[in-house]
């Protein structure tokens, strides 16, 4: 009579598989993470305040460049100027969608103190509570 061992179930994990996946995507992001960029280039005035939390969902960036034009980091043409209603019913629309979302202005140092105003009250009449103001870091 031929008597059979018993196997005993493994209970190890072999994880050098999902060693190797973590170690490929972290390349990868190491990799895109300095190609992705947002929003338009602006000389934002030097200034030492606090850092905004960050919250869940990224915030709206209305920005307003040295020439006065409007730009929003929402869409998919970001780097394209846009008109004065364009940017109240994106922002309105946005905020419809996702209402806790923070709005930030992001004004070039050397624009004139009129054009970040009436940028903040576009965003005013879109519907926005509150406005942060974005800032450079005092070096």
């Amino acid at each position: 009579m031929y008597v059979r061992k018993r196997r005993r179930p493994v209970s190890e994990i072999n994880v050098v598989p999902y060693i190797d996946v973590m170690l490929v995507l972290l390349i990868i992001f190491m990799v895109t993470a300095p190609l992705i960029s947002q929003g338009v280039k602006v000389d934002l005035p030097k200034a030492s305040a606090n850092p905004i939390e960050q919250e869940d969902n990224p915030p709206i960036i209305a920005s307003v460049d040295v020439k006065g034009r409007y730009f929003l980091n929402v869409g998919d043409d970001q780097e394209s100027p846009i008109s004065q209603d364009e940017l109240g019913a994106i922002v309105k629309a946005q905020l419809t969608k996702e209402p806790n979302t923070p709005v930030v202005v992001k004004g070039d140092g050397q624009v004139a103190y009129n054009e970040v105003i009436q940028l903040m009250v576009l965003l005013q009449q879109a519907g926005v509570p509150s406005v942060g103001l974005m800032t450079d870091p005092v070096e």
